[in-house]
């Protein structure tokens, strides 16, 4: 744990979007935890509910799928960052994600143009606002995946699309940054053991519930990933298995087998 407080201790600030629960809480609970005089500055639709005296925390209310509160909520921690925490590295965690069961577009098209809006243009848009600040200052772009980045997910279609722009495009940053005091990561986490598979439609004991790792052992592979300056991290010696294998065969037999295992899960809602 000395390695996870040092690299904690590395940072003066993170901005993190989707706090309020799953990873993204799990995140600002450890972190906070391991270096208490850490700032955190969260957007999400609601404030997160930690219980910590010594947390320092700064909500944002913002709803990603709108372009003007994402807008907005770029400026407050632009802000925020030059008030109260005018020095030192920041660590920007891109974590607020969403995905929807069925045939495209199922349950409707506006939903899978808000799930490309929230995924990824949100994803952009927060971080090249936050870039000047990030390249005065130095710091780290951790961005959310999934393993879903690796294959094709029928009846996941727009979800699991969005991932492998995030996973791609997380990559390519890195070797843009390549020599800077900048690098991005990506982080992949497989199914995740919390309430919204319940929520989603699947019934008690489902296979992602008795697979999924929690999230607070997301949240330590990524800060294990983040102490070695990994750009990639997959946690959980299973996913890294099945995101490997993904690869090695034909990508028109991977979607077909990618969709027999989707559709038997008989997910309705997934959020991550």
């Amino acid at each position: 744990m000395i390695a996870l407080r040092e690299v904690c201790q590395s940072f003066t600030a993170v901005v993190l979007t989707g706090g309020s629960s799953g990873i993204g809480k799990s995140f600002i609970e450890l972190a906070g935890n391991l270096y208490p005089a850490l700032r955190f500055c969260n957007l999400s639709r609601t404030a997160p509910v930690i219980k910590s005296e010594e947390l320092i925390l700064c909500h944002v209310p913002c709803d990603l799928a709108s372009v003007v509160e994402t807008e907005r909520a770029a400026t407050e921690v632009e802000a925020f960052l030059n008030r109260d925490v005018p020095a030192g590295r920041v660590l920007l965690i891109n974590n607020s994600g969403f995905g929807s069961y069925g045939a495209f577009p199922e349950p409707n098209l506006s939903q899978q143009l808000e799930m490309l809006q929230v995924n990824t243009v949100a994803m952009v848009r927060l971080t090249g606002r936050l870039l000047p600040v990030l390249k005065a200052r130095g710091g780290v772009v951790m961005n959310i995946a999934s393993t879903a980045a690796f294959q094709p997910t029928p009846h996941l279609a727009v979800y699991g699309a969005t991932k492998s722009f995030v996973l791609n495009w997380t990559l390519a940053l890195n070797e843009e940054w390549r020599g800077t005091n900048l690098r991005a990561m990506a982080v992949c986490p497989g199914p995740t053991s919390t309430p919204f598979f319940q929520r989603a439609g699947l019934a008690p004991g489902n296979a992602a519930e008795r697979t999924g790792m929690s999230t607070e052992a997301v949240v330590l592979a990524a800060l294990r990933g983040l102490a070695k300056g990994k750009s990639l991290v997959v946690p959980g010696w299973k996913n890294k298995l099945l995101a490997a294998a993904s690869g090695m065969g034909p990508r028109t037999w991977v979607a077909r087998i990618s969709g027999q295992v989707i559709a038997a899960q008989r997910l309705q809602h997934v959020r991550a």
